[in-house]
């Protein structure tokens, strides 16, 4: 089943029916009675009221992973295939129901959304094609000995979504623990989490009970999956300081973790590179549709000094197309930043790059209509004569705003772009494959674009380095590390006739 795109989303916002914690097979009022409201950073409005779980739910909620896990790892690889094939089917129907659901709760704009829902049902299908790969290995050693290696699941994994899309992470991010056979725990994120509600909603009952589990909560619960020792695994989506937390509280029990964390990617044009496709890079590189809340953003542009000037005059009819809207209107092309707190952070980094002398060249206020006055939105930025030592140069913003640096020597660039400590993604740009391939080589960053940006290639290792992260995603290697490999040794030797 498709859905076509090209067609208007559903104007109504179907709100999950269950609004508690989901674990076990079913629907549980937190123990310690905690809730709490829901906003739309479209509106600023109060969308619902949610269970806000605790260590004690989280303990709870583990417990009935573990009984679900010790039945779904039984399950034959190839029926459980099956009923994640279901399970992608699901979310097809229900995308653009979901899609409407997201951009009401986490501010991206529905029709991106709706994206993300088709991205997140593939992403289950790709997994559930490729249970038959976790294979283990044979080794040799002679006559009267058989000696080979299998995989296995690890136990209880505990997932720790980011809000910057929701609906896909908390359902694609499952999909590869699920198929090596292992039980879930999701914990959505605090700002946009009714997306994981719904989805629990359509496909709890296609599993056994226990193996996919749904608490919402703050960090409370996110440090409870990181150090109990009935988690297996942890894996986050997050930022820098988060991650550390969840490694900090991991190494108690020395359980595996996968990490993808933030970014200050590069995009870097050569001076043969066309200013039209470097412009219109740039701005797309940027995510500004999402308003920059992507940590593959290529937020520090560095254009050669040859071509810097007409990239800058050609960005104009590029950020043009980005105007901020209501995230559930499918004609708006740039939602709302998700959340108060967040808007706040990004307005202090835009006035903070104004105090340090970097030149605004485009956006940086926020939109005036009044359809917009109760959201969280900001206009496209662009800031130009950006310097590496900038405060926007060198943290991550999380937000709207690209620096435009301009370079003429090749060694000082790079030494520029391995500077800070991510190392995400990288774009860069040139019709010289010579130079292509040796500043990929040289760029510190764990995906890279030759002449493209932003796009993920399901089936192609995605993850960072440094500081970025550890792991691979969206391939193979992302469901083999959800398995471990046990080792079998065998004396065929006959016993002697006595």
């Amino acid at each position: 089943m498709t859905i076509d795109v090209t067609k208007p989303v559903a104007e109504a916002v179907v709100l999950p029916a269950e609004r508690a914690l989901y674990y076990g097979g079913a629907w549980h009022e937190p123990k310690e009675g905690g809730r709490v409201e829901v906003i739309s950073p479209g509106t600023g409005e109060t969308l619902c009221t949610i269970a806000d779980a605790s260590s004690a739910d989280a303990e709870a909620a583990i417990e009935a992973a573990q009984r679900g896990y010790q039945e779904w790892r039984r399950v034959p690889p190839l029926e459980r295939a099956r009923l994640l094939r279901g399970i992608a089917e699901r979310l097809r129907r229900h995308g653009r129901e979901l899609a409407m659901l997201d951009a009401a709760d986490g501010g991206n704009p529905v029709s991106e959304m709706l994206g993300d829902a088709m991205v997140a049902a593939a992403q289950t299908d790709f997994f559930a094609g490729l249970v038959t790969e976790m294979k283990g290995h044979s080794i040799p050693m002679g006559p009267d000995v058989v000696n080979f290696s299998v995989r296995e699941p690890l136990g209880v994994v505990g997932r720790i979504v980011p809000f910057n899309h929701p609906f896909m992470f908390c359902a694609g991010k499952s999909a590869a623990p699920l198929a090596a056979g292992n039980a879930v725990i999701v914990k959505p994120p605090e700002q946009a989490p009714l997306s994981s509600l719904r989805l629990a909603e359509l496909i709890g009952g296609l599993l056994p009970p226990g193996v996919f589990n749904v608490i919402p909560g703050g960090r409370e619960v996110g440090a409870v999956l990181a150090r109990h020792p009935g988690i297996a695994k942890v894996a986050l989506i997050g930022s820098v300081p988060t991650g550390r937390a969840v490694l900090r509280a991991a190494a108690d029990t020395i359980k595996p973790v996968l990490l993808e964390l933030g970014g200050k990617n590069p995009l870097i044009a050569f001076p043969d590179a066309d200013p039209d496709d470097v412009a219109a890079a740039a701005v797309a590189g940027m995510n500004f549709t999402w308003c920059g809340q992507s940590c593959g953003s290529t937020s520090r542009a560095f254009l050669h000094d040859a071509i810097h000037d007409a990239v800058l005059e050609r960005m104009a009819a590029h950020i043009a197309r980005y105007k901020p809207g209501l995230p559930t209107d499918p004609a708006t092309t740039m939602g709302a930043i998700a959340s108060k707190a967040q808007h706040d952070r990004v307005l202090r980094y835009i006035d903070g790059a104004r105090r340090e002398g970097a030149r605004l060249a485009f956006g940086g206020g926020v939109p005036q209509a009044r359809e917009l006055a109760g959201g969280f939105f900001i206009e496209p930025t662009v800031f130009a004569d950006v310097t590496p030592e900038m405060t926007i140069a060198r943290e991550e913003i999380f937000g709207p705003v690209l620096s435009l640096l301009r370079w003429r020597d090749e060694a000082t660039m790079l030494s520029e772009v391995n500077r800070p400590e991510y190392g995400l993604t990288c774009s860069i740009w040139t019709n010289d494959l010579s130079c292509a391939h040796r500043t990929a080589m040289e760029v510190q960053a764990g995906f890279i674009w030759i002449n493209e940006v932003g796009k993920h290639f399901l089936g192609t290792p995605f993850g960072g380095v440094k500081q970025s992260g550890f792991g691979r995603e969206e391939c193979l290697d992302e469901l083999l590390s959800f398995t471990q490999e046990k080792n079998i040794h065998i004396n065929l030797k006959r016993r002697r006739a006595v």
